[in-house]
């Protein structure tokens, strides 16, 4: 096994909190059981997909605020929420909220861009604005600000006897906008990201510019040099800028012969759509990794991407069941972590930012 160039930092997981749509509590009660099975495992970090009108979770914050009152240590991101849905002030105020309740723990992840499937929601979702909301990187950038506690308006006092007014968002959690991330999948994001001093995050779908081979590897390790040499000349860097990366990953060391055989069958669904690029945009999917931990670390140190880092949140599949994650879970942390150089955090100590 080819040596690290350095050892893994920080190890999360990423999951999309699926639920059966005739019974929404128990898949929202199994999440936040495996967000406290990753704490009591070590594990630095446990990040939300974000889901409209699916069968995920539609509201991340939410579920974060409850994981911040069942855990005392690891850090609560969302990877991501698409600002299209989001008014940026409320949003401000709910994670500022959260941020405090979980005692500085919370690191929202954003992208930008009309929401998917516009035309079919945009007239209950901007009944009277659907043609001119803008979801340019202006609404990240006046998201941020708002996080930052800029500025909101001029008017602030006191009103009356009791009234009181603010010309900030309020709460305003110290040091959340230094933990704001943002979903890049090219270029162009990526050093949009680092220039305006977001962290990165870098899944398992990019987007590779013109002049690029199409080797997913290659183009996320290009893409993640771009961002931190953007980040190093940013005016707007709060500390060094962080880099995480999202693959899907599938340890079978514990699994059983059964488990094995629904692991293998997810993965040789989606493989078909890696070999190539696709659509108008050339989009590319990573493969998901699958085999003990040992032969996933083998391919990790061999992946271009994954040595430009030192923290990952790993990818949980969509469409498992409660005890899959488990064990998942459970050889991450046991295994594929100390096989990339990572140690447990000790539940008793918060996780470092």
């Amino acid at each position: 096994m080819p040596l690290p160039t350095r050892p893994l930092r920080k190890l999360g997981f990423l999951t999309i909190g699926l639920f059966d749509p005739t019974d929404p509590a128990a898949g929202h009660e199994s999440t936040l059981r495996i967000i406290e099975l990753g704490e009591r495992l070590g594990f630095d970090s446990a990040w939300l997909r974000h889901r409209h009108l699916q069968f995920g979770i539609s509201s991340p914050v939410a579920v974060m605020a409850a994981a911040s009152q069942r855990t005392s240590r690891i850090e609560l991101g969302t990877a991501v929420t698409p600002l299209g849905w989001e008014n940026p002030l409320r949003l401000a105020e709910d994670l500022a909220t959260v941020d405090l309740l979980a005692g500085g723990r919370i690191n929202p992840g954003v992208s930008v861009g009309e929401p998917m499937h516009y035309d079919t929601v945009k007239h209950e979702l901007y009944p009277d604005s659907a043609e001119l909301e803008d979801f340019s990187y202006g609404r990240v950038e006046r998201f941020a600000r708002l996080v930052a506690g800029e500025r909101v308006r001029e008017f602030s006092g006191k009103q009356g006897v009791v009234e009181e007014f603010s010309n900030r968002v309020e709460p305003h959690s110290a040091g959340l906008r230094g933990r704001l991330w943002y979903g890049a999948g090219s270029t162009k994001s990526a050093v949009w990201a680092g220039a305006n001093g977001f962290n990165l995050l870098s899944s398992s779908v990019i987007f590779p510019g013109k002049d690029q081979e199409p080797d997913f590897a290659r183009v996320q390790q290009a893409q993640i040099r771009a961002f931190r040499e953007a980040a190093a000349t940013s005016v707007h860097s709060h500390a060094p800028a962080r880099v995480s990366q999202g693959l899907v990953v599938i340890p079978t060391d514990s699994a059983s012969a059964g488990q094995r055989e629904k692991y293998q069958r997810y993965v040789e669904e989606r493989t078909p759509r890696t070999t190539a690029p696709q659509g108008p945009r050339g989009m590319m999917f990573a493969r998901d990794l699958i085999g003990s931990s040992e032969e996933i670390a083998e391919q990790l140190y061999a992946h271009a991407g994954f040595q430009e880092v030192d923290e990952v949140a790993f990818a949980l599949p969509f469409s498992f069941d409660h005890e899959d994650y488990v064990q998942i879970l459970k050889d991450i942390a046991g295994k594929l972590g100390p096989a990339l150089g990572w140690t447990p955090a000790d539940d008793h100590q918060p996780s470092s930012q």
